[in-house]
């Protein structure tokens, strides 16, 4: 009897997320395994009833050739996607057949439902998961794996943050669009002669915003790593504008990046992994720009254009490596992995590392804490991305 894969994709989606669950259909059909997508990340899993006869179409889609045989050219991810942590599940968020399972003790309290999760992925049949996410969908995957499943993960974040991987699938597509959009603001900014300050994704790694502002050719930088000093900032900047023949300065700031002293810009309540909503650090920064400098600020928040549209060269070539890849360690028995690319060669490792770390900007090596700017001279021996 043929085994069963599930594959599921959580968190925020990026471009290269049908390639990789395109191949990884194609390579088990040839294979002679089933493949059931899980829809809506790991909440596919947790909201499923086997007692609702439409419960199942509702939370899952068997994939075949045929069901996937066209996705590969649109970006997103056919499959949705969610944060939903099964171990940590706010009363708000249970599902309504879950309630009666909730002490009266207990009721205002997140609970872990991974034991729900388990039966349902014993009455599936599934016995193999390949998670497509970043640390925080891949951190449930691990606790799966611990609780007995086969898991082998897939990273991708447009942050490139997940920790024992070089690449995650999406990073590649995000700085792209972010140095034509930079490029782009360019002619409003000069028309205007204002100061513009453009607002990137990026909570806990500034990777996003060096490398798009290195690559954009930007005067200054802000990455979540460094606290900035608004003043000095306002210093820089006045200078970048003058020296310029057009009369306009271009900056960079990701949105978890916050002044000396001050606070990351959050908003809401915090979702299943303890995140509130980033954004609007650019627009404090702007106002705080127009009030020291008396300059007018061009303020654009790039935010979901960073992750839309279909994948570029790079992110189409490493989602469909990690889905060959991945269906390698399959057909191997190998479980607990998952995939990466190390030194600039693909490679996999226990998928307990991506807890183990924060991945963050080699400071030191690669920014200039005191100017706000990529510091990159010396590339030789470094990975294409610089770390």
């Amino acid at each position: 009897m043929a085994k069963t894969i599930g594959i599921l994709t959580g968190g925020g989606d990026v471009p290269g997320l049908n390639p990789c669950i395109k191949q990884v259909v194609y390579r088990a059909i040839d294979a002679g395994y089933d493949v059931i997508g899980i829809r809506r990340g790991w909440g596919g899993l947790l909201h499923f009833n086997p007692s609702e006869p439409e419960s199942f179409s509702k939370h899952f889609m068997p994939l075949d050739k045929q069901a996937v045989r066209t996705i590969d050219r649109t970006g997103g991810t056919v499959l949705h996607t969610s944060r939903t942590n099964p171990s940590k599940v706010k009363p708000n968020d249970t599902p309504d057949f879950l309630r009666e399972a909730m002490d009266s003790e207990g009721e205002h309290q997140a609970k872990d439902f991974t034991p729900h999760v388990l039966k349902n992925l014993e009455d599936l049949g599934i016995e193999i998961l390949v998670p497509i996410g970043g640390d925080d969908t891949l951190s449930y995957g691990e606790r799966l794996h611990r609780e007995g499943v086969e898991v082998v993960a897939i990273p991708k974040t447009m942050d490139n943050d997940v920790f024992g991987t070089d690449y995650c699938i999406g990073f590649s597509t995000a700085v792209t669009r972010s140095v034509q959009f930079i490029h782009q603001l360019r002619t409003s900014c000069g028309s205007h002669e204002r100061i513009a300050v453009i607002e990137l994704f990026g909570r806990n790694s500034g990777e996003t915003s060096l490398i798009s502002s290195y690559l954009a050719g930007v005067d200054r930088a802000l990455i979540s790593e460094v606290p900035f000093d608004p003043e000095r900032l306002a210093k820089l900047v006045m200078q970048d504008k003058r020296s310029n023949p057009s009369n306009y300065a271009m900056v960079t700031i990701s949105e978890g990046a916050h002044m000396i002293g001050g606070s990351i810009v959050e908003t809401g309540e915090a979702d299943a992994f303890g995140h509130r909503k980033l954004g609007g650090i650019g627009l404090i920064v702007g106002e705080e720009l127009k009030r020291r400098t008396g300059e007018d600020i061009v303020y654009q928040q790039l935010a979901y254009l960073m992750r839309s549209g279909a994948p570029d060269a790079i992110d189409l070539m490493v989602s469909v490596n990690y889905a060959n890849m991945a269906m390698d360690l399959i057909v191997d028995g190998a479980s607990g992995r998952m995939c990466a690319l190390r030194d600039g060669n693909y490679t996999h490792v226990p998928i307990s590392l991506i807890t183990s770390a924060v991945k963050q900007v080699d400071v030191d090596e690669l920014y200039d804490s005191e100017r706000y700017l990529p510091k990159i001279r010396r590339v030789i021996g470094k990975p294409m991305f610089l770390y």
